[in-house]
């Protein structure tokens, strides 16, 4: 049976999920919905070329399916598919680093733009001009920090969500937060990149 996306309008992650486990057909309606989040981030949290993400994006969706049986339904779908996203890119990135492909460097170019204003930092008259000093600070960051940066004022996760998909506490979370913050903070200021605070 052929299904449309249109036949999962109005339907929850849950209910989608179950379908699937069915009738592999509405597995497409999870695809779909979230095949553009899933890219996007993978985009955010790595330095990989689009087509290097849409590969990896693949193989997410086909963890997905292959692990399908074994989700926790007391947990969000959305949680589930970003912690596999999260941890086969990191797994893909640090694969492609320790074998020096890591040479191309690209970012996503709209997310940045919303990062200064999410961590209070005024706009400044040029708004390219303020998510390139976003992009710089965040590539000095360890990895857990700009993860969870990521994740928290791009991905607009909450602290609970973030807590699914990177499997610690939500008290750890927010932690982690405050300190990435600061970390961001303090790699702007050692790198002489300046922000004009709110």
């Amino acid at each position: 049976m052929r299904v449309s996306v249109a036949e999962c309008e109005g339907k929850d992650d849950s209910m989608i999920v179950q379908q699937s486990l069915a009738d592999m057909e509405y597995f497409t309606c999870l695809y779909v919905r979230y095949e553009q989040k899933l890219l996007r981030y993978i985009l955010r949290i790595s330095a990989f070329s689009h087509a290097e993400a849409e590969e990896v994006l693949q193989e997410v969706f086909i963890k997905a399916w292959e692990n399908l049986n074994e989700f926790d339904q007391s947990l969000k779908f959305s949680s589930w598919i970003y912690r596999i996203t999260h941890n086969t890119t990191i797994s893909e990135w640090k694969k492609k680093k320790s074998h020096g492909k890591d040479r191309e460097e690209h970012m996503d170019e709209e997310l940045f733009d919303n990062l200064p204003s999410a961590l209070n930092l005024e706009a400044e008259a040029d708004r390219h001009l303020q998510a390139e000093k976003a992009r710089r600070v965040l590539r000095l960051l360890p990895e857990k920090y700009g993860g969870i940066l990521i994740l928290k004022f791009l991905e607009d996760k909450d602290y609970n969500e973030i807590s699914d998909i990177l499997k610690m506490p939500a008290g750890t979370v927010a932690t982690r937060i405050s300190r990435a913050k600061k970390a961001f903070v303090e790699a702007a200021r050692r790198n002489s990149i300046s922000f004009t605070l709110s």
